[in-house]
């Protein structure tokens, strides 16, 4: 909690000036039982009126004092939290961004979701109610008691018999919250996740009238995470019924011992009247430690989840890094042996790769699903690091290079089309923000898209959808593709991203391409694409099973051969089938 709670220290003085003007409240209402006992002791009973309007003015006047004090406290603990809320959230955000894949990995989407907006708002409640609520309930407690031994020390006893019980039966419980709420946080996890899964997921859903099963399935998880609540609150709703029954046991012996002791003239009225009055405060703050306890316990548990991401230090990217070596300019690629598997299980996806690729040359990748050709793509950036072996850009090895200008002069066009809510020319400078607008449509033009994009009512300022729902499956692969050509890539990428392609759009692409100087990889499911490449990798359950030119493979490769002659049927524009 240290790490998160540390945000604050900005807004030291904010919180500062706030609690100043809580304790002027505080104050305002730990003095008025004293008062009280003033006017009716030295007012009511002796029958003196001035003393009355005297006292009654200054009890007036002060409760005026605690109402502008409430209102500024209000203010500033608002100012503060908000700002703190904001600091958190980017800090968050930021050390997410810098977390390398195999990080991403280790904390799940979902749960990354709810630690930016569900825990960070938790704590902002937690913060709020500490500088307006929450510490006044303690503060009233031990104030009362001090005022009430300052009152009548003989009944003031009373209150504080049964303070050691409570302060022990107050910390057990709020252990007990604290394990229950971390249990519920996760299952608020859970929730999450399913609710983004089946959103993402939706018109699958629909084709496949899975409607009511996705719907049993939320069923179980929002029905753990009700199970997880109703405990929590089960445990912490027993906490307010104990302390009542503590304090109304304490009330009643003030009231027993105070009235023999008013008959014996020991006590008078007034200090009775005054005991009873920080009994009823006590009671009331009492009353407030359930609430409290629920919130702390729920935000120590937020507080926890956001500090694990915060204090992350494994798999964090250097993106500046300290490398003198400057950003590649030929794009020569080379693996050497390489072998990966992910962090998440020791089963290898890649075993002893082998290959180059020149400068400014063309290769294809293929081989059925999971063979580990998006996993291969992925170590040219650093997405992960290969396990054994080396991957050389230039002839150095990757890791070598400093982040940022390896990943400058590469372009990559992933699997899965991705475009940001925004303009087509937003998604398209995403690639490079300084591309001036005659680059951009020329980028748009190799890629095939500016034609469609000249359709549109608003052309170049048409807003795209979420993820591009507003486009088709083609149009959003093209804008991927322009938005990688835009940054004039020395290294070109290629996920299987013309799947979407028509024959002749995606003829004309190619023949576009060729006048780029980009080294390229291109993952392809078709022999026709695969046939315009310099070289042609054949993946086989992670290992190279041929590499050569199409003409090479035909004559040495018997699983080329079979892709080759099942694809010749149709066309020569049948995929291939894993």
């Amino acid at each position: 909690m240290k790490t998160v709670f540390s945000f604050l220290s900005p807004y030291k003085w904010l919180v500062v000036t706030a609690l100043f003007f809580m304790l002027i409240e505080l104050s305002v209402e730990l003095i008025q039982p004293l008062l009280i006992k003033i006017i009716i002791d030295d007012g009511i009973v002796a029958g003196d009126q001035q003393t009355i309007l005297f006292w009654g003015s200054i009890m007036l006047g002060l409760s005026l004092l605690a109402f502008i004090a409430g209102i500024i406290n209000t203010f500033i603990a608002s100012h503060a939290v908000q700002s703190y809320g904001f600091d958190i959230r980017q800090a968050l955000f930021k050390k997410v961004q810098s977390f390398t894949m195999a990080t991403f990995i280790k904390f799940p989407t979902a749960s990354l979701i709810t630690r930016l907006t569900n825990d960070v708002t938790m704590t902002q409640n937690v913060i709020f109610m500490g500088l307006r609520i929450m510490l006044r309930a303690p503060l009233i407690v031990v104030g009362s008691i001090i005022m009430a031994f300052f009152v009548q020390p003989y009944l003031a006893l009373f209150l504080v018999i049964s303070a050691p019980f409570l302060v022990i039966f107050l910390y057990i419980m709020s252990r007990k919250g604290m394990t229950l709420f971390g249990k519920v946080q996760r299952s608020v996890d859970r929730v999450t996740r399913k609710i983004q899964e089946n959103l993402q997921a939706v018109r699958l859903i629909k084709a496949y009238l899975r409607g009511n099963y996705e719907s049993n399935r939320f069923s179980t998880v929002a029905a753990t995470l009700k199970t997880d609540n109703v405990k929590a609150f089960r445990i912490m709703e027993f906490i307010l019924p104990v302390l009542l029954f503590v304090m109304n046991v304490s009330l009643m012996a003030v009231l027993w011992f105070g009235a023999k002791e008013m008959q014996t003239g020991d006590v008078q009225i007034g200090e009775l009247v005054a005991i009873v009055n920080y009994a009823m405060r006590m009671t009331g703050a009492f009353s407030m430690f359930s609430f409290i306890i629920i919130f702390f316990s729920r935000a120590k548990a937020s507080a926890d989840r956001m500090e694990e991401v915060l204090l992350e230090e494994d798999g964090i990217e250097e993106i500046d890094g300290n490398s003198h070596i400057t950003a590649p300019n030929s794009g020569e690629i080379e693996f050497r042996h390489v072998s990966f598997h992910y962090p998440t299980t020791d089963i290898p996806v890649l075993k002893d790769v082998s290959f180059t690729i020149k400068s400014g040359s063309k290769l294809a990748i293929m081989g059925a699903t999971g063979s580990g050709k998006s996993t291969l793509l992925n170590l040219i950036p650093r997405f992960f690091d290969a396990t054994k072996g080396e991957i050389l850009v230039d002839g150095v090895n990757v890791k070598e290079w400093q982040l940022m200008e390896l990943r400058k002069v590469i372009g990559l066009v992933p699997q899965q089309s991705i475009l940001f809510t925004g303009s087509i020319e937003e998604n398209l400078r995403f690639g490079d923000s300084t591309v001036d607008g005659e680059l951009l449509k020329e980028a748009a033009k190799q890629a095939q898209i500016h034609h469609s994009i000249e359709q549109f009512p608003d052309q170049y300022n048409t807003r795209v959808g979420q993820k591009g729902v507003n486009l088709s499956g083609g149009q959003k692969q093209r804008l991927s593709i322009a938005r990688a050509l835009v940054r004039k890539p020395t290294i070109l990428l290629l996920d299987d991203s013309t799947s979407a392609l028509d024959v002749s759009t995606e003829n004309a692409l190619w023949q576009a391409l060729e006048d780029e100087k980009s080294t390229m990889l291109v993952i392809t499911q078709k022999i026709r694409t695969a046939k315009g490449a310099d070289q042609i990798l054949l993946l086989e359950e992670g290992k190279v099973s041929a590499y050569g030119t199409h003409a090479q493979l035909l004559e040495s490769s018997s699983l080329y051969k079979e892709i080759a002659k099942s694809q010749q049927e149709g066309d020569d524009y049948v995929e291939l089938h894993s």
